[in-house]
């Protein structure tokens, strides 16, 4: 049986990872081009959901952790090399464009786009599936960070006194959009037995999704979400798991 060999099941498990990542990046890219939702929410939908559909299919791949790390994200590797071409103006993919960056400009990929791919990939070789830390970054990341800014683009009428750039509504969603998600992916991943589920880490994820509110301070003007979130997420996460 195929399945036997670790290297061949964890192979087939990237294949079918890349494909369903691919699908929902294909999706976006065609929403954008049709101009179908306006182009910040369409980005923002393009964060929650690809770095979520890609958690979701880490049970695929073989209980031997040798191989599967490395190769799990290979399509988020893959897309590193995309925007990174498409960024430098060496290609050009409006789809792409549209549906990745805030105001259109290519060069924007080199930033927000970029570290995002990067926060994951690094986080799934060096964290993996037996780690909550992976769980709370790639959650507050995609799921708290997409839906702060939704939120606080719609709702956020009242600003925060400490930062006019953000909101309460913002903040709060960013805070329950990770928590909620963390909270998800820990009983969908213990399902499988690769992670433990009890009221104490439901805890630790609560106090890192808090602490990764931290998009909400001044320093998030100067310093990227898509590095603040996930580099604040590892640090807690390493004191409270």
């Amino acid at each position: 049986m195929w399945t036997e060999s670790p290297l061949v099941r964890d192979a087939g498990a990237a294949v079918l990872t890349g494909l369903a990542v691919a699908v929902v990046l294909r999706f976006w890219e065609e929403v954008a081009n049709r101009a179908l939702l306006e182009q910040k929410l369409c980005r923002k939908l393009v964060h929650i959901t690809v770095g979520l559909v890609y958690l979701l299919m880490w049970p695929l791949f073989s209980s031997d952790d040798v191989f599967a790390p490395f190769l799990a994200p290979l399509i988020i590797e893959i897309n590193i090399i995309k925007v990174t071409v498409i960024g430098l103006g060496v290609v050009k993919d409006e789809g792409v464009v549209k549906s990745m960056t805030r105001h259109g400009d290519y060069r924007e990929l080199l930033k927000g786009p970029l570290y995002y791919a990067c926060a994951i990939t690094l986080t799934t070789i060096v964290f993996w599936r037996t780690s909550p830390i992976s769980i709370a970054v790639i959650c507050n990341l995609c799921a708290g960070d997409g839906v702060a800014d939704i939120s606080g683009r719609r709702f956020g009428q009242v600003k925060l006194p400490h930062n006019p750039g953000k909101s309460y509504a913002g903040s709060i969603a960013m805070f329950m959009a990770g928590f909620y998600a963390s909270v998800l992916y820990m009983w969908y991943l213990n399902i499988f037995g690769f992670v433990d589920k009890s009221w104490a880490m439901v805890g630790a994820f609560g106090v890192i999704s808090l602490a990764a509110a931290v998009e909400s301070l001044p320093i998030s003007t100067r310093l990227d979400d898509n590095l603040t979130v996930p580099l604040v997420s590892v640090l807690v996460g390493a004191l409270v798991f």
